[in-house]
């Protein structure tokens, strides 16, 4: 008999919630929310294993399994982080990649992010890395989990498509150095123009957050530094953009 849950009471729904706002029991049990027929797919197309579904027949246009939990349409708005997700949530099994688990081409492409701390920036970011069909995203000394709703729905399904590493800057910069990847570092100091840097050859990018800046090890360890010009009365650009930008540019130069 399919499970139909319409109570806002049931436990199911009191764990779903849990996993959602809770880092900490997302790590304790391995597992994630995925909300959205859009980003299940990406999710599902990557590898993931999907633990369990829950659908909500008034909204959903997709296929109903059998194994599909049913919920009633007070459940889904109360379990739904937004409204227009098609009816759709996923509990599904996490995996975490290591440095050691990147397939890199030969001649890579990787952003790097130290301390970014904002899901929806982190969210935009992969989704860019994605459009430049970058190697991997390498986000050093995380001050967000990578599996959180936010992250996740302003991805729109990126993290999943992207190969997406968290660890240690000393990790990084180790394996950068071993790969004998160049390491550009986003800073107004001591910088030169980001188009006048040869981004050709195995480059990883880094950036960090929009109120520090980068550390003095990732600015010591660095091949070079570069910057945007910023021609306005602002010194600086939201940490999304400047990675659209910086990420296109290598883009371009690959193309000639």
């Amino acid at each position: 008999m399919k499970l139909t849950i319409s109570s806002l009471q049931n436990a199911r729904v009191k764990q779903l919630l849990l996993l959602e706002q809770k880092s900490q029991e997302r790590r304790r049990q391995g597992v994630f929310v995925v909300e959205g027929a859009r980003e299940l797919m990406h999710c599902v197309e990557a590898g993931y294993e999907v633990v369990d579904r829950y659908v909500c027949p008034e909204l959903f246009d997709g296929t109903v399994n059998d194994d599909d939990i049913e919920v009633s349409t007070a459940v889904y708005e109360k379990i739904a982080y937004r409204g227009s997700t098609e009816g759709i949530v996923a509990v599904v099994r996490e995996k975490r990649l290591s440095l050691n688990d990147l397939q890199l081409s030969r001649s890579p492409l990787l952003m790097v992010l130290e301390r970014v701390e904002k899901p929806g920036n982190l969210g935009a970011i992969l989704r860019s890395a994605d459009a430049a069909k970058a190697d991997a995203v390498i986000v050093c000394d995380p001050l967000t989990d990578l599996y959180n709703p936010n992250l996740i729905r302003s991805s729109i399904g990126a993290i999943f498509s992207v190969p997406t590493v968290a660890c240690t800057s000393e990790e990084c910069i180790e394996f950068l150095k071993q790969k004998q990847i160049q390491i550009l570092t986003a800073q107004l100091q001591d910088s030169n123009l980001y188009y006048d840097q040869d981004m050709k050859r195995a480059t990883a990018i880094v950036m960090g957050t929009e109120a520090t800046g980068l550390t003095d090890q990732w600015r010591q360890a660095a091949t070079a530094h570069i910057r945007i010009p910023m021609l306005g009365k602002m010194d600086s650009l939201n940490v999304s953009v400047s990675a659209a930008i910086l990420l296109f540019e290598a883009v371009r130069q690959r193309a000639q």
